[in-house]
């Protein structure tokens, strides 16, 4: 009798907490998202909601898998990917907290023949600066190299010297996912526990955050997990194989779902605490956000912000007058979000599977505008009449190619472009021939090739047998005397192309 009685209040409770919530949230969020999933191409959505020290909303929509029609909901798995780096800089200011490690301390401390292309920044490079993407290189550089390959941790770190900052060293912003993976690797150096070992027994653990995996190894075996898609250069809906970045796991390869971050967010919100425990000192988390970086100043065009920074594993600013802690996370075939607001006591976290999107950041920030008391935009509509344009343009250059491939001859010695052609960086790519055309195999990288379709004026098509990497134009050149080639893939994982030189 005690547990109906219990069952009744809380959903009693639960109802008149929902009714107190703004009346986008109550009578129009369902729609809002049914409406925007289809305009977007969306197949799956996971959200949650936390308002108050409750959950508001947890709700799954859509399917995970389009073939099997197996709807999503609040236990669906979804690669969170960058969101991950939150948990890394946690830990680490944990062990500070702990008195195990500063973050000032310098990398060549638990690595001395650790590297990076400046020697006298090798000197200064601290867990801070890593923490903080301040290397100076570019947005994603090295991705090519390191996402998806067999390179493990410590080969990505060494190839880290190779990697030519074009910005100053502490004066610049320039996301480095190899530079949180050396972060996370002092974990093993000062507690003897692997990053996985310590995020799962220090957070993923004491915060019930059963369905939870630190590590993607074998992602398409756990249960209740989503395929991932992308909307191809076809325009169609295109399933795509689960990433594998366990080698580069402390900056991005936790998979995870809504109920679980909902634990996440609840202790972001409480002061480290979940349930009445203290999991994280207050302390901890207070280190966390103190802006590092600072990424502009400039009042948006379209959002209510004025200014925007980088914290340790956060992205914060200022959102209609109040301060928003957020990070995006992108995965081949996945793109999530993880906010939260604690002057308002609110935190959101929106899982989804297809990666060519901006639903998922569009309805966040609808639902921040809706508890802040901003006017209402639809966003979505708003964020869509640049991404529409957009995409139309890239799937029409992408046919005109196709068109250009039909009918054209090869030139007749297809073997003079046989053979290895190296990258400093990312090592060697070997191109054979195959009927009237060529194929390239990528050292290092699971699965992966591309072919090369002559079109016209010494202009080859490059397509990736994964299409997460992209269609683009190629043109053979001489460097040196030497054949060589510019190889470029999707700006979602890097944005300069490759160059290659045969040997």
């Amino acid at each position: 009798m005690k547990k109906i009685i219990s069952s009744v209040l809380f959903s009693f409770c639960a109802a008149l907490s929902f009714a107190q919530q703004p009346s986008f949230i109550t009578d129009s969020l369902d729609s809002y998202i049914q409406t925007g999933m289809k305009q977007w191409n969306v197949p799956g959505l996971a959200i949650v909601i936390v308002k108050d020290g409750k959950i508001v909303l947890m709700k799954g929509y859509g399917v995970r898998d389009i073939k099997t029609n197996e709807p999503v909901d609040e236990n669906t798995l979804f690669m969170i990917a960058s969101n991950t780096k939150l948990f890394t800089a946690t830990s680490l200011a944990q062990l500070e907290h702990d008195k195990k490690l500063s973050l000032d301390d310098k990398i060549i401390k638990y690595f001395p023949g650790y590297r990076v292309y400046d020697s006298c920044v090798t000197q200064m490079v601290t867990i801070r600066d890593m923490l903080s993407h301040h290397l100076g290189t570019k947005t994603f550089q090295g991705d090519f190299t390191f996402w998806n390959r067999t390179l493990s941790s410590p080969e990505i770190m060494g190839k880290m010297r190779l990697l030519k900052p074009s910005q100053n060293f502490r004066q610049s912003f320039g996301y480095c996912n190899s530079c949180f993976l050396t972060a996370g690797e002092v974990i093993q150096k000062v507690t003897g526990k692997p990053w996985a070992v310590y995020v799962t027994d220090s957070i993923l653990q004491p915060l019930d955050m059963i369905h939870s995996h630190a590590l993607g190894a074998g992602m398409s075996q756990m249960p209740d997990v989503s395929k991932p898609y992308t909307i191809s250069f076809d325009g169609n809906l295109t399933e795509l194989p689960y990433d594998n970045v366990d080698n580069l796991a402390p900056a991005g390869s936790i998979v995870s779902c809504v109920k679980d971050l909902s634990h996440w967010l609840l202790l972001q919100l409480d002061s480290g605490k979940y349930e009445g425990r203290q999991i994280i000192a207050w302390p901890v988390l207070r280190r966390t956000r103190q802006m590092q970086t600072i990424i502009s100043s400039t009042k948006s065009a379209i959002l209510p912000r004025h200014y925007y920074g980088y914290g340790l594993g956060n992205f914060q600013g200022d959102y209609a007058g109040r301060q928003e802690y957020e990070h995006t996370g992108g995965a081949d075939g996945f793109v999530t979000n993880v906010c939260f607001v604690p002057e308002e006591n609110l935190g959101i976290s929106i899982l989804t599977n297809n990666d060519n999107q901006d639903f998922f950041e569009a309805l966040r920030y609808q639902i921040l505008d809706a508890y802040l008391g901003e006017e209402y935009v639809n966003r979505s509509n708003q964020f869509y009449q640049f991404f529409k344009p957009e995409l139309n343009e890239k799937i029409k250059g992408v046919k005109a190619m196709q068109e250009r491939v039909k009918g054209a001859k090869p030139p007749q010695l297809l073997k003079t472009y046989t053979g290895t052609y190296t990258n400093n960086l990312f090592g060697d790519i070997t191109i054979t021939q195959q009927q009237n055309g060529l194929l390239l195999h990528f050292s290092h990288t699971r699965n992966l090739t591309a072919t090369l379709q002559y079109m016209d004026n010494d202009e080859w098509l490059l397509t990736y047998s994964n299409p997460a990497f992209g269609i683009f134009p190629l043109k053979f050149k001489t460097i040196n005397g030497k054949l060589a080639m510019d190889v470029k893939v999707n700006d979602f994982l890097e944005f300069d192309p490759y160059t290659f030189v045969k040997e």
